[in-house]
C-alpha cells in the first residue's frame, strides 16, 4: 500500500525499480478481486504489501545508518507523514461524508465509531475488541474496516526505525544484528499466530500485530546483506519463476477463513515466498518475471495502490447492487472504475503535491500542517450526527401481540355462535 522507490544495496543504489511497482498492482488487484467476491486468495495481497513495505523500509533505513551511522526518527517520520497523512485525511472526511448523505445508518454509524481509531493508527486492536470478524466481509457495514493493515505497517513504522537506531549506536555493522533481530522476531510472530489461533473465527490472529510481524519482517530480512549474499548465490530467474508460480497458485486456491493451515505455518511460508520475490526482483531486473511486473499498467497501478487500497472498500459498501442496479462483473467494474478514478485524483490532487512540491509541509509548518488535519478529523467525528439507534420496546411487542391474539379468539368465538344459531 505504502511505498519507496528504492531498494537496498549497493548495487541498486538511486535507482528506481519498475518491478516493485509492479508488485504493488498484483497485490491491489488481488484485494479489488476477493473483496469483490472473485479471488478467494486475494487477500494474500495484503502479505505482498506487508512484505514489500518491510524490505523497501529496512533498506532506506540500512543506506541511512551506512551513510551516517545513525537514523534520523524525525526525518523518517516526517516523511512518512507526508506520504501516509494527506490521502489518508481525505479519504476519511470524504467518505463520513458521502456516508452521511448516501449511506445507511449503520455505515455511519460504524464510520463515528471506527473513524477516530483509524486516525491513530489503533483500528486493528478497535475492531478485535469490538469482535468484528474480518471473513464477514459480505455482509459489513464497517466502511473502516479495511484499514486495519495500514494500522499494521504504520505501527511497524513507529518501532523499527527505533530499533535500527539502538542497533546502530550499538554495533559496528547494523546488517547482521538487523538480520537476527528480523529472524526471532518473525519467529517468535509465527508461535505467537500458532499458540492464539481460534479454529473458529481466525480474525484475532489475522488482523494482530504481534500475529503479523513475521510478514513485515521476513521482507525487512530479505533486505539485509546476509540474505542478499546467500540469495546472489543460491538464488536465480528459475528460483524466481518457481516462487511467483506458487504465489499465483496459493492465491487461486486457497480460502481463507477455511483454510487453517494458513494460519499454522501457511501465511509464514507465504511471506516468505512473497519477500524472497521481492529480494529477487530488486537483484534481477532483467529477468522474464521482473520485466513482466514492470508493464506500464501493472506498474500504475502500483503506483496509485495506497490511495485505491483506501477508497476500494467504501466504493464498494456505497455502490450496492440496489444502488448500482447491476451485480457480479458489472457491478465489479463500476466499483473498480470510481476507486481507480478516486485514486488518480488522490494521488495527482493531493498526495504529489504534497509529498514533492508543498514546502509548507515541512518543518514547523509541516508540523502544525499536520496538527491541523488531526484536530479537523476530531472535529468533524463530533459534528456530524450519529444516527439514532433503532430501539425495540419488547413491552409493547408484548401487549400488541396480546391484543391480537384476544381479537383472534373472540373472531373465532363469533364465528362459533353465529355456526350455532344457523
Amino acid at each position: 500500500m505504502t511505498d519507496v522507490l528504492t531498494a537496498p544495496g549497493a548495487t541498486e543504489r538511486k535507482r528506481h525499480l519498475p518491478a516493485l511497482d509492479g508488485l504493488r498492482g498484483v497485490a491491489i488487484a488481488g484485494v479489488l478481486l476477493f473483496h469483490t467476491g472473485h479471488l478467494s486468495g486475494g487477500f494474500l495481497g495484503v502479505d505482498l504489501f506487508f512484505a514489500l513495505s518491510g524490505y523497501l523500509i529496512t533498506g532506506l533505513l540500512l543506506r541511512e545508518v551506512e551513510t551516517t551511522g545513525t537514523v534520523s526518527l524525525v526525518a523518517f517520520w516526517g516523511r512518512r507523514l507526508r506520504r501516509l497523512v494527506p490521502a489518508s485525511a481525505v479519504m476519511l472526511a470524504g467518505v463520513t461524508l458521502l456516508a452521511w448523505a448516501l449511506g445507511p445508518p449503520d455505515l455511519l454509524r460504524f464510520a463515528l465509531v471506527d473513524g477516530p481509531w483509524v486516525q491513530f493508527d489503533l483500528v486493528n486492536w478497535h475492531l478485535l475488541a469490538e469482535s468484528a470478524s474480518y471473513w464477514d466481509r459480505f455482509g459489513s457495514t464497517r466502511v473502516f474496516e479495511h484499514l486495519w493493515s495500514i494500522a499494521v505497517e504504520e505501527q511497524f513504522y513507529v518501532i523499527w526505525p527505533v530499533v535500527l537506531l539502538l542497533v546502530a549506536r550499538w554495533a559496528r555493522r547494523a546488517e547482521w544484528p538487523v538480520a537476527v533481530i528480523a529472524a526471532g522476531v518473525s519467529v517468535a510472530s509465527l508461535i505467537l499466530m500458532v499458540v492464539l489461533l481460534d479454529p473458529a473465527d481466525t480474525t484475532r490472529v489475522y488482523t494482530g500485530t504481534d500475529t503479523r510481524a513475521f510478514s513485515l519482517m521476513l521482507g525487512a530480512l530479505a533486505a539485509t546483506e546476509p540474505v542478499r549474499r546467500l540469495l546472489a548465490r543460491f538464488g536465480g530467474k528459475a528460483v524466481l519463476i518457481v516462487l511467483t508460480a506458487g504465489l499465483a497458485v496459493t492465491w487461486s486456491l486457497v480460502d481463507g477463513e477455511k483454510s487453517l493451515w494458513l494460519f499454522r505455518g501457511g501465511l509464514f511460508a507465504h511471506s516468505l515466498a512473497a519477500a524472497l520475490v521481492v529480494a529477487l526482483c530488486a537483484q534481477a531486473p532483467r529477468s522474464w518475471v521482473a520485466r513482466v511486473l514492470a508493464s506500464p499498467p501493472l506498474r500504475w497501478l502500483g503506483q496509485i495502490s495506497y490511495s485505491l487500497y483506501l477508497w476500494h472498500w467504501p466504493v464498494l459498501l456505497l455502490l450496492t447492487p440496489q444502488r448500482t442496479g447491476v451485480d457480479g462483473w458489472a457491478r465489479t467494474a463500476v466499483v473498480c472504475v470510481v476507486s481507480i478514478g478516486l485514486a488518480t485524483l488522490s494521488k495527482y490532487l493531493v498526495e504529489d503535491p504534497i509529498r514533492f512540491r508543498a514546502r509548507w509541509a515541512r518543518g514547523r509548518s509541516g508540523a502544525v500542517a499536520f496538527a491541523s488535519a488531526m484536530a479537523a478529523l476530531v472535529v468533524l467525528w463530533v459534528a456530524v450526527p450519529s444516527p439514532a439507534v433503532t430501539t425495540i420496546d419488547v413491552g409493547r411487542l408484548g401487549v400488541a401481540a396480546c391484543d391480537k391474539a384476544a381479537t383472534f379468539r373472540g373472531q373465532c368465538q363469533d364465528t362459533g355462535s353465529a355456526g350455532s344459531v344457523s
